[in-house]
């Protein structure tokens, strides 16, 4: 019994993993991470108060698809359904950065961090932060 809950619990993890949600799915993740649960319409009402000008029906469409991809778990509370995200913030940030990777710089850690640090001024705290991560990288691979 033990090994079937663990391989099912494997399994489901592994699926999680591997979602990458959309632009729009991740707009609605962050409402989500922020709110802990919430309902259609709270949903909606925040992208709208984001400048974000999308229909209730196209918001509860896009929930349906994420429960069904399971980035979205549903409850009932009363007559109405509340919303929680499956996925965790780290998980779906990562999954983005290696799909961005992959799409925009060929694959190469380093050529996303380049275009970073060349686009946008990093302050003198992100820059410690950055030689601290470096230096623990490379005792990891001594």
């Amino acid at each position: 019994m033990y090994e079937e809950f663990r391989i099912l619990i494997h399994t489901i993890m592994t699926e999680t993993l591997h979602k990458r949600p959309t632009e729009s799915e991740l707009e609605i993740l962050e409402i989500l991470w922020q709110t802990g649960s919430a309902t259609v319409r709270q949903v909606n009402e925040l992208l709208e108060q984001k400048g974000k000008n999308v229909g209730y029906t196209t918001t509860l469409k896009m929930m349906q698809i994420m429960t069904e991809k399971r980035l979205l778990s549903r409850t009932m509370d009363g007559r109405t359904h509340v919303y929680t995200a499956l996925i965790q913030a780290g998980t779906a940030r990562n999954a983005l950065i290696d799909r961005m990777v992959e799409a925009a710089f060929g694959g190469s850690a380093m050529k996303l961090v380049l275009q970073a640090l060349g686009n946008h001024k990093a302050t003198p705290d992100e820059l410690r932060e950055i030689r601290e991560l470096i230096d623990k990288l490379e005792r990891e691979q001594s």
